[in-house]
């Protein structure tokens, strides 16, 4: 599937608007006249219809689906801004990959392809053979061994930032099916997404910033003071420099998934976004190409407090509401039977015509 080499991408694919008002009427004259009152199935019928608006189908299929989890670490790390040792960054990719996390768990339940991919972690990984069928498989595409701290300066320089969202299209271009679901794992990048969000939305940084991987009070406040600090540092980003931003503020799984929703865009497939870290990068994403918003399908709102504004942002409303702040892709696989349910009853559920049900009187 890929199309080109990571040097010959151009930095942002089009991504055309998929507005088609034919489909669209098709499609909700399908939903509408199922064996069942009218909306009925609540937010199923919504979601049935964006993912005909995305595939282009009035019988859409999900294929292939792909878990990416992308892990980096951060500079901010050193400053006490999590409740965890940066270690744990690489320790949860060998975790992923023995089988062990969250999501590996999902996965394997779900029939989800599972990719790790090394941004920036700083620890290096031996390559791995290619894994059995359904095991996860790690690409090695480092661009540094951390982030710097962006307290001093910009977490990356321009050429990293630029580096990584080609990385990103590159890898989701070798993948196959039409479907991504969205994961990370990096000790400090909830402060990385805290910092996007203030950017992107105006707000203080205390309005977009929680707890974490579990700060205590004290902690979260030490965390707010530093994420003061690189704002300050950075005060003169403009909300027209997007890539200014992601350079100054984001860890390297987090431009790389960037660059990955951007591919995923360009080539018209669904993106299953889970937490705060990777909405995050599709809030970024859609500031370079707004029309990736209507390829995404938002799975969850999590416990981390700046999560709800992130989604309010992007004028979002999420398909579960679980608690959950884990990260990983957890709240994406939790998801995923709910996509495939809307694509079934689309597909499989009678009408009331070939049913021969009686519909609604007038």
């Amino acid at each position: 599937m890929s199309l080109a080499t990571p040097s010959t991408l151009p930095l942002i694919p089009d991504v055309p608007d998929l507005h088609d008002a034919a489909l669209t009427a098709r499609l909700q004259h399908l939903i509408d006249h199922k064996t069942k009152p009218l909306g009925a199935l609540g937010q199923l019928e919504s979601l049935a219809l964006q993912l005909g608006q995305i595939l282009g189908s009035e019988a859409p299929a999900l294929r292939q689906p792909q878990m990416l989890v992308c892990a980096g670490d951060h500079g901010l790390a050193a400053r006490g801004v999590s409740a965890y040792p940066a270690d744990v960054t690489w320790q949860m990719v060998e975790n992923f990959l023995a089988g062990g996390a969250a999501v590996s768990v999902l996965a394997r339940q779900h029939g989800l392809a599972l990719t790790v991919v090394d941004c920036g972690v700083r620890r290096d990984f031996e390559p791995r053979p290619d894994p059995v069928p359904g095991a996860p498989r790690l690409l090695l595409r480092k661009v540094a061994p951390g982030t710097a701290d962006a307290v001093d300066g910009p977490a990356m320089t321009a050429a990293q930032c630029e580096q990584a969202l080609r990385q990103g299209r590159e890898v989701l271009a070798g993948l196959p099916g039409n479907t991504l679901l969205l994961g990370e794992m990096g000790i400090g990048n909830t402060s990385s997404a805290s910092l996007l969000l203030a950017w992107a939305s105006g707000r203080p940084v205390a309005e977009c910033t929680g707890r974490g991987t579990g700060l205590d009070e004290p902690g979260v406040a030490r965390k707010v003071a530093v994420l003061e600090q690189v704002m300050a540092r950075h005060a003169d980003i403009g909300r027209d420099q997007p890539l200014r931003a992601l350079a100054a503020f984001g860890g390297f799984e987090v431009v790389t998934l960037v660059g990955a929703v951007l591919q995923a865009a360009a080539e018209r497939r669904v993106v299953v976004v889970d937490g705060f870290i990777t909405t995050a990068a599709v809030l970024l994403a859609c500031e370079l190409a707004p029309a990736v918003r209507q390829r995404c399908v938002f799975a969850h709102q999590s416990g981390e407090r700046g999560h709800a504004l992130m989604l309010q942002q992007l004028q979002a409303e999420p398909l579960l509401s679980l608690g959950l702040r884990l990260g990983e892709g957890s709240g994406a696989a939790l998801a995923w039977p709910l996509l495939d349910s809307a694509c079934r009853v689309l597909a499989e559920m009678a009408s009331f015509e070939s049913a021969g049900v009686s519909q609604q009187q007038a």
